[in-house]
């Protein structure tokens, strides 16, 4: 490969990243909600990007199941129903509250260490403050996911950090932003947190599955509304 090709395709994946990390903040905040359709041109245009970069920002969303193509019908962003969402926060409430459980004991102090500082970065978020929403990034920036990792137990990890990962933090986001939830939210964290640093598996468990209990209920709330 020449020189100017390998130029190229680092400014491809570097555009590429962009895009797919804009487009994916766009689609879990929900400022392009569940089961809109989109198209390519107006999706470069938002964007500020060509084709290319985009096609390969669509491909990785859509292995992670934010984004469905369907022939000749065109993009979809993901959604959940109702009864299906209601069905995994049930799973979340059991599998969760036992990854916490497994946190308060397998959990190093470093990495407990790592969870306060988190919360401390998250508490520092503008929207948060404000009480409008509380957003997470993935991965080791999210609060759930080093809960998860903390249990040191790969079954449940791969079970709970799976594919419905990235479209379960979509919903997470926008409950997150009802009325009173995100400081709400935030406490019941830091209680977490403070049961997990004083290695008791009963009460980080009972903790955690109560804070995704009181999320499902909100759903809830929302749709009888």
């Amino acid at each position: 490969m020449y020189k100017s090709d390998i130029d190229d395709d680092k400014s491809l994946r570097t555009s590429a990243d962009r895009v797919f990390e804009a487009l994916q903040d766009a689609i879990v905040r929900g400022d392009i909600p569940p089961g809109a359709r989109v198209g390519e041109t107006e999706l470069a245009e938002r964007f500020g990007t060509s084709r290319g970069p985009l096609r390969e920002a669509l491909r990785r969303l859509e292995a992670r199941r934010l984004v469905e193509r369907t022939p000749h019908v065109g993009i979809r962003i993901a959604s959940l129903g109702h009864a299906a969402l209601m069905e995994i926060y049930y799973v979340r409430e059991a599998l969760e509250g036992m990854a916490a459980r497994l946190a308060a004991l397998h959990m190093t102090s470093e990495e407990v260490a790592g969870l306060k500082v988190l919360l401390a970065t998250h508490e520092q978020d503008e929207a948060l403050k404000a009480d409008m929403a509380y957003f997470q990034r993935e991965g080791d920036l999210d609060f759930h996911y080093r809960v998860i990792q903390g249990s040191h137990n790969t079954a449940l990890t791969q079970l709970l950090i799976g594919e419905l990962y990235h479209r379960i933090r979509m919903y997470r986001y926008q409950i997150s932003a009802y009325p009173k939830r995100p400081q709400k939210a935030f406490g019941e964290h830091q209680r977490i947190v403070e049961a997990i640093e004083a290695r008791d598996g009963d009460l980080a468990e009972m903790l955690m599955r109560r804070h995704i209990s009181a999320a499902r209920q909100t759903i809830e709330k929302q749709q009888q509304g």
